[in-house]
């Protein structure tokens, strides 16, 4: 299966390209990274807080079946401009890299096209690289194809 996903890790830089185009019009996209349900859905995590707008916050949280955490994320937005950018923090706790920048850019590619562009800053390159050695780019491949598939059918 192609991996639509692409993610571009220059050696020696602590940041991450990731660009992916879909079949779906702008508004749509963007709606699929602020609207809580609809993040829940495609990135199959909980959305304890997703306060979408300039100084909020945000915080998802995914278990095992028996209640155990077993992924726990949050930061907040410095940026939120509709179906054009989100700038916001991440952090993903028990993790061995430390908070990241990232740069969400949306553009219309036509009615039923878009493209998403995501632009992340490490702390540093060891960081990138260990983050990279998780199913990182398979697991951001399959959410996408998730989210292009659950806003299709909204």
């Amino acid at each position: 299966m192609e991996r639509k996903t692409k993610i571009n890790a220059e050696d020696g830089k602590q940041e991450l390209s990731i660009v992916r185009e879909f079949d779906l019009p702008v508004d749509l996209l963007f709606k699929a990274h602020v609207d809580p349900e609809i993040v829940t859905l495609w990135m199959g995590t909980k959305v304890l807080k997703l306060e979408s707008k300039k100084h909020g916050s945000w915080q998802f949280e995914t278990s095992d079946p028996d209640g155990n955490v077993m992924f726990r994320a949050h930061g907040v937005f410095h940026d939120v401009i509709p179906n054009d950018k989100i700038t916001r923090t991440f952090e993903m706790e028990n993790a061995p890299f430390g908070v990241q920048i990232e740069f969400f850019e949306f553009e219309s590619l036509g009615e039923e096209k878009s493209r998403l562009s995501i632009h992340t800053v490490f702390q540093s390159v060891s960081h990138r690289d260990q983050m990279l050695k998780l199913p990182f780019a398979h697991g951001l491949n399959m959410a996408h194809n998730r989210l292009e598939e659950i806003v299709k059918s909204l």
